[in-house]
């Protein structure tokens, strides 16, 4: 067994190095040129389209108003890696890796923005009336090559639906590892997790994006305010700190006290690797929760990609600056790294920042396995039927007690290999489809019924 993650750790290596430097990055980096670095230009306008307008309706055709269908994806997007997987990409690629996370967030709202525009113009209605989308739908209907298209969405939704079970196993170690660095058992924690899991998602649609609505701006206010705090009373070192990330990010970092020492490949690859699980840019798993929703043109809903992005980084800084800043990066061993925000939180609040992370983990966890495996149900509707991908519902949520039976290390491995496998075919087929989302982004923000409306009021 040991051999076989080996085998796959090195061939995810190739991936998550310079091929996709230029696959992720340059692809968001043409796609910003292409639609006018709009997500700087328009700003202001795309934060008073989301985040000022959290308890609007919608206008249109759709499931689920615009935030459910926002909070569905950043139930996903803002999981326990936001936490965790940070501590992580900074244990084994060293202070870096936190730039090379910042430069995917920057041009990732380009490409996110992109998904989720293809997914809501090219989404449909299924047996049950819901509106339904994602990579295999543009894939299919929207790639210049039939042929070529259909085979990358099967494909490609075929890895998915794999790679959702160590998707779900990596935020289930993440709640097991911290709820054992509080005395309770994994088995106990797993089985509490799956429990409540089951009760969400097997209500479907509806309940899934309500329960979103409700538990994501909890967790991330909980979470957010407690980072800040830990910050602050380290702040004489931010300054050291912000320096680091710079300075080792092109040219690595030396070995310290609990650090093993990371050159600038590795501070790339994790940079990169954990900062695409993070914000789920480039994946396509953002438009399959998006493509349910009310809205009046694919752009709208667009800005909804951008606000993702925007959160999800800016909460992924503060997990940087967290152990950065107490200096737990240097103290903690890499195979302790989960451990990182505890030490971190504990320094600062004694006991309760131990309870403050496990709450913040607990709910990361939750709310991103009750998200993914509403994805996977949707993938196996696209490549089966509806019938059969509400069974997958049971299975996915069984797959939770693979975090109390792996270690981090191997999960990751497997993680981003089927990842790197995913993104490929959806990043083509984005590219491609690129002139389209310009088309369309012009329209809107040339138009007297959306843009320039909304500027008049």
């Amino acid at each position: 067994m040991e051999e076989f993650f080996s085998v796959v750790g090195a061939i995810s290596g190739f991936f998550w190095g310079v091929l996709f430097m230029v696959v992720l990055v340059g692809g968001g980096i043409f796609l910003t040129v292409r639609l006018g670095f709009f997500q700087i230009r328009h700003l202001p306008y795309i934060c008073k389209q989301t985040f000022g307008k959290i308890l609007d309706k919608g206008k249109g055709e759709g499931t689920v108003r615009p935030f459910q269908a926002a909070a569905t994806a950043m139930a996903s997007t803002i999981g326990t890696s936001n936490i965790v997987g940070v501590p992580a990409a900074i244990a084994y690629g060293g202070p870096g890796a936190l730039f090379w996370m910042w430069l995917i967030f920057i041009v990732g709202g380009a490409t996110k923005f992109s998904e989720v525009v293809l997914g809501v113009y090219y989404r449909e209605k299924n047996a049950d009336g819901h509106y339904i989308g994602g990579p295999g739908y543009y894939e299919t209907k929207g790639f210049p090559i039939k042929s070529v298209g259909k085979a990358m969405a099967r494909a490609g939704a075929c890895v998915a639906m794999i790679y959702y079970f160590p998707s779900i196993a990596t935020q289930s170690i993440s709640l097991v590892q911290s709820a054992e660095s509080l005395g309770v058992s994994k088995y106990i924690s797993s089985l509490v997790l799956m429990i409540l899991v089951g009760a969400v998602v097997l209500g479907g649609l509806i309940r899934v994006a309500k329960t979103a609505d409700k538990m994501v701006p909890i967790m991330c206010i909980l979470y957010i305010l407690g980072s800040l705090v830990v910050i602050c009373a380290n702040a004489v070192n931010i300054p050291s700190s912000l320096a680091l990330v710079f300075k080792s990010a092109f040219t690595g970092t030396a070995a310290a006290g609990g650090f093993i020492g990371a050159g600038i490949s590795m501070a790339i690859r994790m940079g990169i690797a954990r900062a695409t699980y993070s914000c789920e840019a480039g994946m396509g798993s953002a438009p399959i929760a998006h493509s349910a929703a009310i809205t009046d043109h694919p752009v709208r809903q667009g800005f909804w990609g951008v606000f993702e992005v925007l959160i999800d980084g800016s909460i992924c800084t503060l997990s940087g600056l967290v152990v950065l800043t107490s200096g737990v990066w240097k103290e903690v061993t890499p195979d302790k790294a989960l451990t990182m925000p505890f030490v971190a939180f504990e320094g600062v609040f004694g006991r309760v920042g131990g309870f403050i992370v496990a709450i913040s983990v607990f709910l990361f966890a939750l709310s991103s396995i009750i998200a993914v495996i509403w994805y996977g149900e949707k993938l196996v509707e696209f490549f089966f039927n509806t019938k059969i991908s509400k069974y997958t519902r049971v299975i996915y949520t069984l797959s939770i007690m693979l975090g109390a039976f792996f270690g981090l290390e191997a999960i990751l491995a497997v993680l981003d290999l089927t990842n790197a496998l995913i993104i490929l075919p959806n990043i083509i087929t984005v590219l491609v489809l690129s002139p389209l989302i310009v088309k369309l982004t012009r329209e809107y923000f040339s138009s007297d019924q959306y843009y320039l409306k909304d500027i008049k009021k």
